[in-house]
């Protein structure tokens, strides 16, 4: 019989510590937090030292039920939520429902669910460390005086449904900034040279260096003209060959931040679906014979620390699949990359090494399968030897005009052999280009001199990726805010998600504008990320959470009722559009929604009509040919194309539709991103070109 009762936040994870711990224990889930502080009202007596006022969460009824009548069957009672801040305040709020004290050894925390690890927990259970409760006390009451101070100003002066956060606010003026940096810039114009050359069957590229062994600017054409009346029609010369042996080391194991962007640039995940699916790996999958196992350790973590028994086992996998050669020496040890990293965890690995994808490809999704794959490669290839590439730099002239061409060969592939960490455009550097080799003296033929004009670009729009490198670079945040974060801040129509890119749309604009100018610190880069290195401290039992919300509250009251009494009310005024209501024949307006604009009869509220702004491709519907593509948004902001003509036509793609049709069947082409270039792919047949080309060819 039963003595011990285990509560987790998940009937997932129950399930896979239930079959570890067997019949002495019942594991029930308390299905997440079971106390919040109420959506109604603020929650929190600033005047009482901002004690946070809790309330049971709707709907727990039933939960907490089954919780109490549990713990009365049972001498024993641990709390064993995830180990992290959130983790440890659900164990503290159950323990205050349950009556039990907090100073007593209840709490088992393990950082991956595995069956020894869940069973070495289990003989050491440790009272609540308060110090995590009011860490994460403390971060919620200051999210909260933030939100709610702050929302109910801009809802009275501005709009109805907008809301400010510590984080998000951050967030929107990153992409705001972004925006204005690119909306200001100015192009300037600049040349190239590059000489296409071959050395027997081999071909290679070299691109303009100097003249005279002196650097020249090809500030425009003029400049290139005079380089080329310089060179001779002879073969290219071999000058200075150099060649040197050179080391790549492999990437550290996954972070949180580093694995979203990861899996938004190899996978195609969205932060949010990436923490999804890895929660899924932790919290166990059904193995067959083998049983419910967790196959990768916490997700929610900053350090990049191994235990040495993983990395023992990765060693001796390593080892045994590729030769000891692939070994490096000593095991690697990866230092923080983040000052502020709280290495309470270790790093994103598999629990075991031993389970390769394909041992567990039967027994998961596609999904869970492309995201295992990647967290087990990373890990497998931190702990390998470093790749060892051959590098060539060759000079070659043309008269008194100098070329230069740079390349490699992997000598020794190393880690590369299982895993590259990828890039934001997904294009390879020059020097991992091959060259043939080449000595001083040696004439090299010329089959083409290409010049080419380009203009400065200005800096990229944030991807997801790069907005999670940007916030984790400043310190704003921790690993659980920023999937939520970018989810919020899209969710506020502040920002759109457009190719895959944020772009602030006016509303966004505007809550920043009145935010710089009244509440200036909440979008103040290094005071956010000082706010965030206190409650670290928090954490660390170092600081008191009372004193470090009174002191932000000090100043911030102050901006508030100087906003309060500042701050003008400003009228969003409904645009005029071309567009008549087929309803009551009443022109239509462009109004201001929670997906953005949209059409609405100019005779509200006595005609409730409304439309979706619609956009044409000017692309005839390749389903039923009647009907045309438009672009529409999706319920979460997307931008997606479909039949114009829907629901009689129910076509639908997330690929933006080319006007071109295929040169070789004359089917509809659609636009795919592929290695950082745009390629326009036949949806009919296996054409594919670059749009530079098919622009080449429109002409």
């Amino acid at each position: 019989m039963a003595d011990s009762l285990v509560i987790v936040e998940s009937p997932a994870k129950a399930k896979t510590i239930g079959k570890y711990l067997g019949s002495k224990f019942i594991v029930k889930a308390s299905m997440g937090h079971i106390r919040d502080l109420p959506k109604s009202q603020i929650g929190v007596e600033v005047e009482n030292d901002f004690q946070p006022k809790y309330i049971t969460i709707r709907g727990k009824g039933n939960v907490l039920k089954e919780l109490r009548d549990a713990r009365k069957k049972v001498k024993n009672v641990y709390l064993a939520a995830d180990p992290d801040r959130e983790g440890e305040a659900i164990a503290w709020h159950l323990a205050h429902y349950l009556e039990l004290d907090e100073k007593d050894a209840c709490r088992v925390v393990f950082n991956e669910i595995t069956k020894q690890a869940v069973k070495d927990a289990f003989k050491n259970p440790r009272p609540i460390d308060m110090d995590l409760v009011n860490a994460q006390q403390a971060r919620r009451v200051l999210d909260r005086l933030v939100g709610y101070k702050i929302s109910p100003l801009l809802w009275k002066k501005v709009k109805k449904g907008l809301s400010a956060g510590r984080v998000q606010s951050v967030a929107v003026k990153l992409i705001n900034d972004r925006e204005n940096e690119i909306n200001d810039f100015v192009p300037e114009e600049y040349w190239s040279i590059t000489a296409h050359l071959a050395k027997g069957k081999s071909s290679f590229e070299a691109k303009f260096h100097s003249v005279r062994g002196e650097k020249k600017e090809l500030n425009n054409e003029a400049d290139v003209k005079e380089v080329l009346a310089l060179m001779d029609s002879d073969p290219f010369v071999v000058g200075e060959v150099k060649e040197k042996e050179r080391q790549r080391n492999p990437s550290p194991p996954f972070i949180t931040s580093s694995l979203q962007q990861e899996a938004a640039r190899k996978l195609n995940f969205r932060a949010s679906k990436t923490m999804q699916i890895a929660q899924q790996l932790y919290e166990g999958v059904d193995l067959g014979k083998e049983g419910t196992v967790g196959l990768i350790t916490y997700m929610r973590t900053d350090s990049t620390r191994i235990s040495p028994i993983a990395q023992e086992e990765a060693r001796e996998f390593i080892g045994g699949k590729f030769g000891s050669e692939y070994v490096p020496e000593t095991p690697r040890v990866y230092t923080k990359k983040n000052a502020s990293a709280q290495d309470a965890h270790e790093a994103i690995r598999p629990t075991s090494v031993l389970r390769d994808p394909e041992s567990v490809k039967a027994f998961t999704s596609k999904d869970q399968l492309r995201l295992y794959k990647l967290i087990w490669e990373r890990f497998v290839s931190s702990q390998m030897a470093s790749a060892v590439l051959d590098t060539m730099t060759v000079d070659l002239t043309s008269g008194p005009v100098m070329f230069r061409a740079n390349g490699s060969k992997l000598k020794f592939p190393g880690f590369m052999k299982v895993y590259v960490e990828g890039n934001d455009d997904g294009t390879a550097p020059d020097e991992e280009r091959l060259l043939p080799a080449m000595a001083a003296g040696d004439q090299v033929a010329s089959s083409d001199i290409e010049p080419k004009q380009h203009f400065t670009q200005p800096p990229p729009r944030f991807t997801e990726a790069r907005l999670v490198r940007a916030l984790e670079e400043l310190g704003i945040g921790r690993p659980s805010t920023y999937a939520p974060t970018l989810e919020t801040i899209q969710k506020r129509n502040y920002v759109a998600l457009e190719e895959k890119k944020f772009i602030p749309t006016e509303l966004g604009e505007l809550v920043i504008q009145l935010m710089e100018e009244f509440f200036p610190e909440i979008l103040d880069v290094e005071f956010t990320a000082h706010m965030e290195g206190d409650l670290d401290h928090v954490e660390e039992g170092t600081q008191d959470w009372v004193n470090v919300i009174g002191d932000f509250y000090k100043s911030f009251e102050v901006r508030l009722n100087f906003a309060e009494e500042e701050m003008k009310e400003i009228e969003i005024k409904d645009e005029p559009s071309d567009e008549i209501c087929d309803k009551c024949g009443s022109p239509m307006v462009y109004k201001m929604g929670r997906f953005g604009k949209f059409l609405a009869c100019s005779g509200f509220p006595n005609c409730r009509n409304t439309k979706p702004i619609i956009k044409d491709t000017g692309v005839r519907c390749p389903k039923c040919s009647e009907g045309q593509i438009v672009e529409r948004r999706s319920k979460k902001g997307r931008i997606f194309y479909g039949c114009n003509l829907y629901p009689g036509c129910d076509y639908v793609s997330w690929d933006k539709p080319s006007a071109k049709p295929c040169p070789s069947c004359g089917g509809m082409m659609v636009e795919k991103r592929v290695k950082g270039e745009i390629q326009l792919n036949c949806t009919v047949c296996s054409h594919s070109e670059n749009v530079e080309e098919a622009g080449e060819a429109a002409e």
